[in-house]
């Protein structure tokens, strides 16, 4: 990143209320010259919203490669052939027992937030190349940890996880730098869309209101509002590549942001049979086997009858 210049920042995933809007409002109220914000289908009212703040608004569905190629193409105008920082930000949801995961959902959510991101690097990277730039992955500390009833969700962002350790060191030839955000429960509108169901047959039906709390989960425990999260994330973002190949003074490899993000670190420390067997204390695993168990011996004697 050119010290004596002002950075163009593009991020993916920016409906007004999530992460990414707040994270490109930061970034404009620090100064960057440009701020791309590609939009998924955007609505009229997304658009004016955006723009009215001097935000750059363009199409973009990372699961398509022709969407990518027609955004490129575009931002390469705007930002002159350099591209500071790239924010990998969008994602989808995928919250249900791993029992009963449709496959075709599941598919999805790796669409989005496995493949959306290596298309969007392959697709950038030539314009993150010349400006030393950076590659910002907003991953989750669900990849550390077993988050009940996210198997999919968890697992995508694991495989984005490694996915980021590795383009890391295969990036550093070319003077590209690659951070990855651990987010932890942040106040969004990532969950705030229609929720599925528990199947009627699923074998978690005795213990459904677990499964509702937990749809909830993020929105309701020590979660930290979107601005403050901004502020953190863009902070780091804009040290720059720092001395000592980045040892000292610059963007770190690793944040660690949001509610939970300090405990979901120190468990990564820890023996994983006792960050599990934590896990299964906060969500009462249990109390919720113990329910699981009594409906299916209730179900036998039934059965007798």
């Amino acid at each position: 990143m050119d010290r004596g210049r002002k950075p163009s920042v593009l991020i993916t995933g920016c409906t007004p209320g999530g992460i990414g809007h707040a994270l490109a409002l930061e970034f404009h109220a620090r100064g960057t010259a440009h701020i791309v914000l590609p939009v998924s289908a955007p609505r009229l009212t997304v658009i004016q919203s955006l723009e009215a703040n001097g935000l750059t608004v363009l199409p973009l569905d990372v699961t398509s490669q022709e969407s990518v190629a027609s955004c490129r193409a575009k931002v390469g105008d705007i930002t002159n052939g350099k591209l500071d920082i790239l924010v990998n930000n969008a994602g989808r949801p995928c919250v249900m027992p791993a029992l009963d995961n449709d496959l075709d959902d599941a598919r999805a959510t790796y669409e989005t937030n496995v493949f959306g991101p290596m298309r969007m690097v392959q697709s950038f990277i030539d314009l993150l190349i010349p400006a030393r730039g950076l590659i910002l992955n907003i991953a989750s500390g669900s990849a550390e940890l077993p988050y009940l009833f996210s198997s999919v969700y968890s697992a995508t962002k694991a495989a984005l996880l490694q996915y980021s350790r590795v383009l890391r060191m295969e990036l550093k030839p070319f003077n590209v730098r690659v951070t990855t955000c651990m987010a932890g429960t942040v106040r969004s509108n990532f969950t705030g869309g229609p929720q599925r169901p528990l199947p009627s047959k699923s074998l978690y039906q005795p213990v459904a209101d677990f499964y509702s709390r937990r749809l909830a989960f993020s929105q309701n425990n020590r979660t930290m509002p979107h601005d403050v999260f901004a502020k953190k994330v863009v902070s780091q973002a804009l040290l720059g590549e720092g001395w000592l190949g980045g040892w000292i003074g610059g963007t770190p490899d690793y944040l660690w942001v949001g509610g939970f993000s300090t405990l979901v670190f120190f468990s990564t420390w820890m023996p994983r049979w006792i960050a599990e067997g934590l896990t299964a204390v906060y969500f009462q695993m249990r109390a919720m086997g113990k329910r699981i168990q009594a409906a299916r011996q209730k179900n036998r004697e039934i059965k007798k009858l």
